[in-house]
């Protein structure tokens, strides 16, 4: 694809293209794709760190004076590089090129899915020995593994949250992406877990973690083996949650950190920056949670 004749037949705006690149994709900045790709730069900071495959960066006028090179990177001048690029994601919606092509559902063996559960006819994959309790919601670009629970309530592929301003008004995001189910996951009522935003990209819950009810998992979300995460937790966009981690009752973890393997988020915890593997933390900010507890103590004193 070239971003020039995506602009032109698609989008009614005022561009400049210099040294233009095709590309296979869009993404973020920070996106690890393997193909040519399209993402925008509206900060500074992240010229620093741009990824070799990001072929086209949608900028404004003052970051394209400040890049040092046009040989490596096609540059498109706007002037609001991430409305744009959100946009020129939308109505990409109908091209074979970008979103994934269309399968029908497809079940495993022995399941029991209930009648009053509503699963889409296509680009569903369900696999063996699977229980879909009634009111459940299966939605497109799902796959779910082996011996998993979808208890009542639960809604798989959903869209996110995310919206852009622009002018006074607000437009929504398109979701193209998916939601891969590993084997042996329950999850319980009411909860959500939303598919990736973009056609190339997963939200990923894995083998044998548990999900409680009424938890929100954003997305883009991958989240490792055996982990359990517990009732009323929110988890933002784009986290990665490592293997046998705990979530606790009411936690919120921001959006775009990493959380390591074997960590404990306690209850009521709110995590703004990265937990390391085999680190606690407890608190609004969360901090460690030994010296949480320690800070309490003198206070309490």
């Amino acid at each position: 694809m070239l971003l020039s004749e995506l602009l032109e037949k698609k989008m009614d705006i005022n561009y400049e293209i210099k040294n233009e690149r095709e590309i296979m994709t869009l993404g973020l900045v920070v996106s690890e794709i393997d193909v040519p790709f399209c993402t925008f730069v509206d900060d500074e900071k992240y010229l620093e760190v741009l990824p070799s495959n990001a072929k086209m960066l949608i900028v404004s006028r003052s970051i394209a004076n400040k890049l040092k090179t046009l040989d490596e990177y096609g540059i498109c001048v706007v002037e609001n590089p991430r409305n744009v690029f959100f946009k020129l994601h939308n109505v990409l919606e109908g091209d074979y090129r970008y979103v994934r092509e269309k399968k029908e559902t497809t079940y495993g063996e022995d399941c029991f899915i209930s009648e009053l559960a509503v699963i889409a006819n296509n680009n569903v994959e369900i696999g063996n020995n699977v229980t879909i309790e009634p009111l459940a919601v299966i939605k497109e670009n799902t796959k779910i593994g082996d011996n998993c629970i979808i208890r009542s309530g639960a809604v798989i592929g959903g869209t996110d949250f995310e919206f852009k301003r622009e002018n006074g008004t607000i437009f929504g995001v398109n979701h193209y992406g998916g939601v891969i189910i590993g084997n042996d996951v329950e999850i319980q009522y009411n909860s959500g877990i939303n598919k990736a935003l973009y056609p190339w990209d997963n939200t990923v819950v894995g083998d044998y973690t548990k999900i409680d009810m009424l938890v929100h998992i954003a997305h883009g979300v991958k989240i490792g083996r055996a982990c359990m995460i517990v009732a009323n937790s929110g988890i933002g966009g784009r986290t990665t949650i490592g293997n046998e981690c705990w979530v606790g009752f009411g936690s919120t973890i921001k959006n775009g950190i990493q959380i390591g393997d074997n960590a404990r988020v306690n209850m009521g915890a709110v995590v703004t920056k990265s937990v390391g593997n085999g680190e606690s933390v407890t608190g609004n900010f969360a901090i460690d949670h030994t010296k949480f507890i320690n800070n309490l103590k003198k206070i309490c004193l």
